[in-house]
């Protein structure tokens, strides 16, 4: 049975190539699993038949037979979990250091990334965002440096294998490459772009892009207005 996945028929410029949906995407083609895609247009996420899937009202879900799934990380997991050691190495304490990175990359390196993108886009006309932006620099520069650190000269992070750590890793840094915050951590620029070149990782950009055929909502369009009036 082919697993389906949702995600958005339309989301803003910025946020193209970055919905997490593309994560799940990723893993799918890495394992090989072909997928069916149901596609949701704004406002459809926050409505009862979504919601039944995705409680907090996001994309992506996943579902396969009886098993339905919502969050990306859980998502991925599942994925690697079930599809031989192809993501999740079959030695037991690689396996574990894989699981380890793939929290690592959504608990501790993410958050302050998110709070970036608070500050710089959801809410960059708030009064309190131009303030907040040092602090939050502060702690995304902490953390990209700590993990620049803990990689140094390795292809991956537990060594020569890639795996769902690394997978969810390139997925979160990658996000703020685009702003020239890994370009101090050479090791790190190196690391997204192996990460990105890797066939999987390709078809699934392309795919998430493509299916982008939607329009903005009415309340869409006046909110990119009035950033483009705050920029």
């Amino acid at each position: 049975m082919r697993p389906t996945i949702t995600a958005f028929d339309w989301v803003p410029d910025f946020a193209r190539g970055q919905v997490r949906d593309l994560r799940v995407r990723w893993a799918l083609d890495e394992v090989g699993q072909p997928y069916d895609v149901v596609y949701l247009s704004q406002g459809e996420q926050k409505q009862a038949p979504h919601r039944g899937r995705q409680p907090f009202g996001q994309v992506p879900t996943y579902e396969e037979g009886d098993v339905l799934l919502f969050e990306s990380g859980a998502i991925v997991h599942h994925i690697a979990n079930t599809h031989g050691d192809t993501l999740l190495p079959a030695e037991p304490a690689a396996r574990a250091r894989a699981v380890e990175w793939m929290f690592a990359a959504l608990n501790t390196v993410e958050p302050p990334i998110m709070d970036h993108a608070i500050a710089t886009l959801f809410e960059r006309g708030e009064p309190w965002s131009a303030p907040r932006l040092p602090s939050v620099l502060d702690r995304i520069d902490e953390r990209i440096g700590e993990l620049s650190r803990r990689l140094g000269d390795r292809t991956w992070l537990d060594g020569d294998v890639f795996t769902a750590g690394d997978l969810l890793m390139v997925a979160v840094i990658r996000i703020v490459a685009g702003d020239g915050l890994l370009d101090g951590h050479p090791n790190l620029v190196a690391y997204v772009e192996r990460g990105t070149a890797r066939p999987a990782f390709v078809r699934a950009l392309a795919d998430q892009m493509a299916g982008f055929t939607g329009s903005p909502p009415p309340e869409f369009a006046a909110w990119l207005a009035k950033q483009g009036e705050q920029a």
